[in-house]
């Protein structure tokens, strides 16, 4: 699990008509071209939609498809850790390196699980930089592209490198570039083998001619997935099946795709670097084919395959092998053997070791994880995304980071339930300020709270990570919209550290609390199940629990990434309300007073969280009525209950009747009164249904409270949100160079711009 920055917005660009390009020269659009003012929505106006060739059709209109357009430019910051990585061992450096090198290892996968197209893009922009040796403007001046040309494709670069992929991270939407097709092809037309690869992409980079497909999703409700590959026909109900059957068997899904073959059978395709089930047999057992005699998959076969990006699961088995030989201690050397059996062998079983001995490894000096973690891009919610982080600790910041863990179990007992909905102990987890080093990923989020197995989690306990330098990234010329002018000071003075206190809290109470009713084996319980605690939902004894094989995610399914972020902002609203949890952070004495810094922090926070639920909109599509983002779901949602909180605790005030000068008013003298009340309601709620796995109220309920509807907030609302979006962070990160003669490691850094992204990239290379 972990935590996302929130939106900040400024004015962008947006597209109403295209013009025919001059000849001879590609070029991007005229810029003048790009300010004029598009139809609104619910407008008579056409429908207008880019085809490959960028012309218009009759299916979107252009203010639709503004917003998957390329950033123009992207926010491109610096993750910043040298100083931390010199202060490093030369073991310790040669440690990071080798994790560093097994982490983006692995980026052929994150490209493979975005889109068909993506790895032939990334190639094209490598093979493309190895052409220019650097020097993009003589490469323009070849291909005959001019400067808004050469920009237009520089800026879409940047951004799918920032993005492991042609779909947004924070998002998962579609974006594509801002000039015409020519531009790309021109460019490609200056090297064999980037022209090879972009014929590669078979127009996938400017295609925009099925709306659906702009939409990460489930392939029978019109949208793309890579997690199901050429199974065009696979249905959400056979997916389901074949997770129940998983389930039962107790094969666990992170690391495998599913494909339905044309004769209908269903090969679960496992990541590993063997290409054969192990000798001695995989997680469960020797066989590989297994007939289905119940259900509605019911004589059907499911076949396991094992050899899933067998190429890079081989390189990254080789560097988590170095990696345990550089180790400081014996943790971490088990924690990297484990990784390494895993990776090799397809065994979930084996990296769930690795993360019981990452448990173990308290208080590195560089810390990590890695393998297939969060599950949200799946539509499924269940098959992990591969991802790799390597990070140097931040000894200072993580002080206050301790001493918010020791605090934890006088916090959580203030959360709206009784002792029998909590862990019976609270294990207390190592929570580390990290400076990142390393994050290969669709996207770096600004805290990490794993593992997600709610066997380790309930039994063994987890780690917390916030990820300072990702925090303090700061993008130039920011602008704050839908703050009023009276808050803008309050607002920009204590942000930051609102935001450090809600990732604190989020992270380690929010993900760290809460106790799952279960059954853990047939006939034994964790709870007293003939005498069953009381819901303080309904004020009964609850009816429901967790069965035997059954997880919080495989009961909850795609809801589970969005509601348990929900339920850990709550979480972190709620106890943020407690002075003494800001004492923690250096702000106030421990006493109650709105009107000083600590009460400013707090105010800051929930301003914060009310903008970022508003601005959240951006990301649920009106064509298909869905959300595209688990955490910008779970912030609408708290906005709802904001502002259904008693006594006008929070509005949003505007004149004009286009929005263009909407405001949130949020009532500070209520924060502790109706504002905490409604956190406390919501949450209650959310907590007690995942608790019970009382699936069917909880969904409910969470659906009315995450649902948008097209009339004020899908169409409104959303229209001024996006008038005054802002290009989330794409961030340039350094490399480490090994000399194998001194065992010496030198870290090389590249400048925060377009060009110096591309080159970190392909310097890995």
């Amino acid at each position: 699990m972990r935590f996302s920055q929130p939106l900040r917005s400024s004015q962008t660009l947006r597209l109403s008509s295209i013009l025919a390009q001059p000849a001879r020269r590609a070029s991007a659009f005229p810029r003048n071209r790009l300010n004029t003012i598009a139809p609104s929505y619910g407008s008579s106006s056409p429908h207008l939609c880019l085809n490959r060739n960028f012309s218009l059709s009759l299916t979107m209109n252009a203010q639709e498809l503004s917003q998957y357009l390329a950033d123009a430019p992207p926010s491109v910051v610096r993750l910043e850790v040298e100083k931390h990585f010199d202060a490093l061992t030369d073991k310790q450096k040669r440690y990071a390196h080798f994790i560093s090198k097994a982490s983006f290892a692995g980026n052929r996968i994150v490209l493979r699980q975005v889109s068909p197209e993506s790895e032939s893009i990334y190639d094209f922009i490598i093979a493309l930089h190895k052409a220019s040796g650097g020097d993009w403007k003589a490469l323009a001046e070849k291909a005959g592209v001019d400067e808004a040309g050469l920009n237009a494709f520089l800026q879409y670069a940047a951004q799918f490198l920032g993005n492991s992929g042609n779909y947004k991270s924070f998002g998962d939407s579609k974006f594509v570039p801002r000039c015409d097709e020519k531009v790309f092809a021109s460019l490609a037309s200056t090297s064999p083998e980037a022209e090879k690869h972009y014929k590669a992409t078979n127009g996938a980079i400017f295609s925009t001619d099925k709306p659906g497909l702009l939409h990460l999703g489930f392939t029978d409700e019109g949208h793309l997935t890579t997690y199901y590959p050429d199974s065009p026909d696979i249905t959400k109900d056979e997916i389901d099946a074949v997770a129940k059957w998983m389930q039962k068997t107790g094969l666990l899904p992170e690391n495998t795709r599913l494909r339905k073959t044309k004769d209908g059978v269903f090969e679960l395709l496992i990541a590993s670097a063997v290409t054969s089930i192990p000798s001695e047999g995989g997680d469960i057992g020797k066989d590989t084919e297994y007939k289905i005699t119940e259900g509605p998959l019911e004589g059907k076969t499911i076949k396991l395959v094992y050899g899933d990006y067998a190429a890079e699961m081989k390189a990254i088995t080789e560097y988590s092998k170095k990696a345990a030989e550089n180790a400081e201690n014996e943790t971490q050397q088990k924690m990297h053997t484990a990784y390494a059996k895993s990776f090799e062998e397809g065994s979930l079983e084996a990296f769930k070791d690795s993360q019981r001995f990452w448990i173990r490894d308290q208080g590195p000096m560089v810390e990590c994880n890695i393998g297939f973690i969060e599950t949200y891009r799946d539509p499924a919610g269940v098959r992990g995304e591969w991802e790799g982080f390597a990070a140097v600790v931040n000894q200072e910041r993580t002080r206050a980071f301790g001493e918010l863990v020791r605090s934890a179990p006088s916090l959580i007992p203030l959360l709206p339930w009784s002792k029998e909905f909590e862990k019976d102990k609270f294990l207390s987890p190592d929570f580390t300020s990290l400076e990142v080093l390393t994050f290969c990923g669709s996207g770096i989020p600004a805290g990490i709270n794993i593992p997600n197995y709610d066997d380790i989690r309930q039994q063994e306990g987890f780690k917390n990570v916030s990820l300072g330098n990702v925090l303090s990234a700061k993008a130039p010329d920011e602008k704050i919209p839908f703050i009023a002018d009276s808050d803008l000071e309050v607002y920009k003075k204590y942000r930051d550290a609102a935001f450090e206190v809600q990732v604190g809290l989020h992270e380690l109470t929010g993900h760290g609390c809460g106790k799952l009713l279960q059954e853990t084996s047939p006939g034994e319980y964790n709870f007293d199940h003939t005498n069953p605690p009381i819901s303080p939902v309904t004020g009964k004894p609850v009816t429901t629990w967790y069965k035997p094989g059954q997880t919080w995610g495989s009961v909850f399914g795609g809801l589970a990434g969005a509601y348990e972020e929900c339920r850990a902002e709550l979480v972190a609203m709620h106890l943020s309300c407690e002075f003494q949890a800001l004492k923690i952070f250096g702000f106030g004495d421990g006493t109650t007073d709105m009107d000083g810094e600590a009460g400013d922090v707090l105010y800051a926070s929930y301003l914060s969280m009310a903008r970022a639920g508003l601005t959240s909109v951006e990301f649920w599509d009106p064509k298909s009525q869905k959300w595209g983002q688990p955490h910008c779901q779970a912030r609408f949602a708290i906005l709802k209950s904001f502002l259904e909180a008693e006594g006008d605790f929070c509005k949003l005030e505007y004149e004009k009747e286009d929005l263009s000068d909407l405001t949130i008013k949020l009532d500070r003298s209520k924060i502790l009164t109706s504002g905490r009340k409604a956190v406390g309601d919501f949450l209650q709620k959310i907590h007690i249904y995942k608790s019970t796995a009382d699936v069917e109220n909880g969904t409910k309920f969470f659906n009315d409270m995450s649902g948008v509807g097209l009339e004020y907030w899908g169409t409104k609302v959303r229209d001024v949100v996006l008038k005054n979006k802002q290009p989330r962070k794409v961030f340039v990160q350094a490399n480490t160079y090994l000399d194998e003669a001194t065992g010496k490691v030198t870290l090389k850094h590249y400048d925060a711009t377009l060009e110096g992204i591309i080159q970190s990239w392909a310097d890995r290379e």
